[in-house]
């Protein structure tokens, strides 16, 4: 795997949870561990980060994950796949759930304080297994399926932790602002509902939805 020095990959074998792994090694070994699976039917990752907000700012890590997932299978799938986010951070392919994304804290982490580290991961379906009929479940898809036949976990790990690192960079410098565009236009979620404003909260990443002067919020995680 070619990568900056910055990140320390751990290859897995398959079967394992690279989330938990990350999770486990994350007190000892630091940011930029990258704990990945490899593995012929299903991509799987999950980098240790060194946050420097709370814990409630600091999750925004988890769309700016999902935002770099979404950008790496831009640029190693066909053009005109769709790929879009259900939230709070499942990655859909044409219109079927592909895989999602999770975030991890340590267990003592208080949301008004800085967390000693963070890991955010995720898991996408390749492929199917053998003799598995097309369309047996409308609603998930692979990558396979959607052309997307020659991406490996390899490929898409390192794809993944580079559009991270380049978004988390952006986010540190800029603010947020940004990122939470890139997430909201590729939100799903209430898309198009006549009178409906969606927007995400900078403060706690929650989506915020507003109508007719009524305002909900639901959380992202």
């Amino acid at each position: 795997m070619e990568l900056p020095t910055v990140f320390e990959p751990v290859m897995l074998r398959e079967g394992a949870d690279a989330l938990a792994r990350a999770v486990a090694l994350a007190p000892q070994r630091g940011a930029g561990l990258l704990a990945w699976v490899g593995s012929a039917a299903r991509a799987e990752a999950a980098l240790v980060l060194e946050p420097e907000l709370p814990l409630v700012e600091a999750r925004l890590a988890l769309l700016a994950a999902a935002n770099a997932l979404a950008d790496a299978l831009g640029a190693l799938g066909p053009p005109e796949a769709a790929v879009t986010l259900r939230w709070p951070a499942r990655l859909l392919v044409n219109g079927g759930d592909c895989g999602g994304l999770r975030l991890a804290a340590p267990p003592d982490a208080a949301e008004d304080a800085v967390p000693d580290w963070l890991a955010v991961g995720f898991e996408l379906a390749l492929s199917f297994p053998p003799g598995t009929e097309p369309g047996h479940d409308p609603g998930r898809t692979c990558l396979e399926e959607e052309g997307f036949a020659d991406v490996t976990a390899e490929a898409l790990t390192e794809a993944w932790a580079r559009h991270l690192m380049a978004g988390l960079d952006l986010w540190g410098a800029e603010g947020p602002r940004r990122l939470l565009a890139d997430a909201l236009a590729r939100l799903e979620d209430h898309r198009g509902i006549p009178g409906l404003r969606r927007g995400i909260d900078p403060a706690t990443g929650a989506l915020v939805l507003e109508r007719e002067g009524r305002r909900e919020t639901v959380p992202l995680a």
